[in-house]
C-alpha cells in the first residue's frame, strides 16, 4: 500500500489515534501539530519503528493564516496525492458569555470552521479520485454545550458543512463524512476533575469516557467504506440515555 493520509492536530489525542489507527493499516502520514516539538518528534519515530510507515510532522498551527500555506507547499513540493483528509484540529474559548470577546469568538471560529475549508479549496487538487475527508465534529455540536458557546456553535457549523460539502466534493469523486465524538479519554479529559468526570459518566449508558482508539476506528470505517458520504456519525456511549 502507498496511500497517504494528512491528518491535522495528528500527534496526540483523538488525532494520535486515528494516526495509529491508520499506520497500522499501511498508511504513510502527514501530522500536523501546533506545539511541544519533543512530543512530534516522538511520535514521527515511534511509528516510523513501530510501523515502518513513511511518517512527515509538520508544525502548522490551524489558528494561523499561514498555515495554509505551509501544508500546500509541503505537498506541492513532496509532490504527494491524499487518499484521506482528516479534518481534527481545533480549538476552543470557556470565557463567560459576558466577557467573551470578538477575538476569541473569531479565533475559534477560524480554526474550526474557516480554516478546514479553506485548507480543504487549496489541496482538493492533491487528492485523488475516491479519497475520503473525514472532518472531527463533536456532540456538544448537538448537545447543548454549557461550557464553550463558541465551540458548541462551531461544531455544529461542521455538522453542516459535512452535509453541504458532499455536492462540492462529488466532482472530484472524493466523499466527505464527520464523526461527533462524545466525552473521550483523551489527556485533557484525564485531567478533569474526579467528581466532573463521575458526573458525565453517569450521563452514559456505557458508564465510562471512550478509548481514543474505539473512537479511530469510526474514521478509518469512513475513510474506507466507499458508501458513507455526507453522514455525521456520533459515537458517545449512550450519552443522555437518562
Amino acid at each position: 500500500m502507498n496511500k497517504w493520509a494528512l491528518i491535522t492536530g495528528g500527534t496526540k489525542g483523538i488525532g494520535f489515534a486515528v494516526a495509529d489507527c491508520l499506520a497500522k493499516a499501511g498508511y504513510n502520514l502527514i501530522l500536523t501539530y501546533a506545539s511541544s516539538d519533543d512530543v512530534a518528534a516522538k511520535v514521527q519515530s515511534d511509528f516510523q519503528n513501530i510501523h515502518h510507515n513513511k511518517v512527515h510532522i509538520l508544525r502548522a498551527d490551524v489558528s494561523d493564516m499561514n498555515t495554509i500555506d505551509v501544508i500546500d507547499r509541503f505537498l506541492e513540493g513532496e509532490d504527494l496525492k491524499l487518499d484521506a483528509l482528516v479534518l481534527n484540529a481545533g480549538l476552543t474559548c470557556r470565557d463567560p458569555f459576558e466577557t467573551m470577546t470578538f477575538e476569541s469568538w473569531n479565533r475559534v471560529f477560524y480554526a474550526n470552521v474557516h480554516f478546514p475549508v479553506f485548507l480543504l479549496q487549496r489541496i482538493v487538487g492533491r487528492m485523488n479520485r475516491e479519497s475520503s475527508v473525514v472532518f472531527t465534529g463533536s456532540l456538544m455540536g448537538i448537545e447543548p454545550h454549557s461550557v464553550s458557546l463558541a465551540y458548541g456553535v462551531t461544531k455544529s457549523a461542521v455538522h453542516a458543512l459535512t452535509k453541504n460539502l458532499v455536492k462540492f466534493l462529488a466532482p472530484y469523486s472524493i466523499r466527505v463524512n464527520a464523526v461527533a465524538p462524545g466525552f473521550v479519554d483523551t489527556e485533557w479529559q484525564k485531567n478533569k476533575p474526579a467528581e466532573i468526570r463521575q458526573n458525565i459518566e453517569r450521563k452514559v449508558s456505557v458508564g465510562r469516557f471512550a478509548d481514543p482508539h474505539e473512537v479511530s476506528e469510526v474514521y478509518k470505517m469512513l475513510i474506507e467504506n466507499s458508501y458513507f458520504n455526507g453522514e455525521v456519525v456520533v459515537i458517545d456511549g449512550g450519552y443522555s440515555y437518562k
